[in-house]
């Protein structure tokens, strides 16, 4: 579990470093010419001077020291400048700034078994410097590894489209916002053993694999087209019926069952064809 600790400043320490320093250069001159036991007593000072030294640390901002005695974890500062702590402790560094994870272009089989593209983009950070250290070997490839593995079963999870389950509440083409989220959610229940929080995720590429894209846009393309052509007909057929009550009943014209069936052929004809019609001009009757 992550304990958060607060050193001691490290700028008294570095004046008394700088003393000790100055006095081991002074004392090894005196010892050169006038006595060896000032020679040995700076050799002293020297590496007491250097034993503080070891202690002093400095933290940048959104940067952290994992600080451990002899295998013992001691605690986590998160406080950023100029510190002392033990020297005898070890330390490790751990950054706390987010960053980007462009992750590479994956083909996978979506619900429905078609071959896919799809790639994400991960902001992610870490939370728990304990778990970051200690509970995975490389936090930053654990990271990577995990998301594929999630990225991997949500395409399996949701069907491209909805072309082939037309019942399907979410697709991963039109699941927007919602995708995302369970993108999100599922990253954390991963990476949450190693102290890393998501703060976002979103799928920055989608398309079906080279091998079927072809038909699959053929496909839509037919849908689009049928889609269209039932709104033309259901269109058509409505002018048609208000066409004959309104006919009927201003009495402008008196038609009987052949000619109603006739000007229905011709008005379905010219309202549901894709060219213009070309209009003729009949000299006789309609029996005739």
């Amino acid at each position: 579990m992550e304990k958060i600790l607060k050193p001691m400043s490290g700028y008294i320490t570095l004046v008394i470093c700088l003393g000790l320093f100055i006095a081991s250069i002074y004392l090894f001159a005196i010892g050169v010419d006038e006595n060896i036991t000032f020679v040995v007593l700076s050799i002293i000072i020297f590496i007491v001077f250097c034993f503080f030294l070891k202690g002093l640390m400095i933290i940048q901002p959104n940067h952290s020291r994992v600080l451990n005695f002899f295998g013992k974890y001691v605690g986590t500062v998160k406080d950023n400048g100029l510190f002392f702590i033990n020297p005898l402790y070890s330390s490790q560094r751990i950054s706390l700034r987010s960053e980007n994870l462009q992750g590479q272009t994956l083909k996978v089989n979506d619900k429905m078994g078609n071959p896919i593209e799809i790639a994400v983009v991960i902001v992610w950070k870490v939370g728990d410097t304990y778990k970051a250290a200690f509970d995975v070997e490389r936090y930053s490839d654990f990271v990577k590894m995990q998301s594929e593995a999630a990225v991997r079963h949500l395409a399996m999870s949701f069907p491209y489209d909805n072309l082939e389950d037309d019942h399907a509440p979410i697709t991963l083409r039109e699941g927007g916002e919602k995708i995302n989220a369970i993108l999100e959610q599922e990253l954390t229940e991963r990476l949450s053993k190693a102290g890393i929080i998501i703060q976002e995720a979103r799928i920055s590429h989608l398309a079906y694999a080279s091998e079927i894209a072809g038909a699959m846009l053929q496909r839509q393309q037919a849908t689009a087209i049928v889609a269209a052509r039932t709104k033309i007909v259901e269109g058509a057929v409505g002018m048609v019926d208000l066409a004959l009550k309104k006919l009927s009943e201003e009495n402008i014209v008196e038609l009987d069952d052949e000619r109603k069936a006739a000007m229905v052929s011709n008005l379905m004809v010219v309202l549901c064809g894709e060219k213009a019609a070309t209009p003729i001009l009949n000299a006789g009757t309609l029996y005739n």
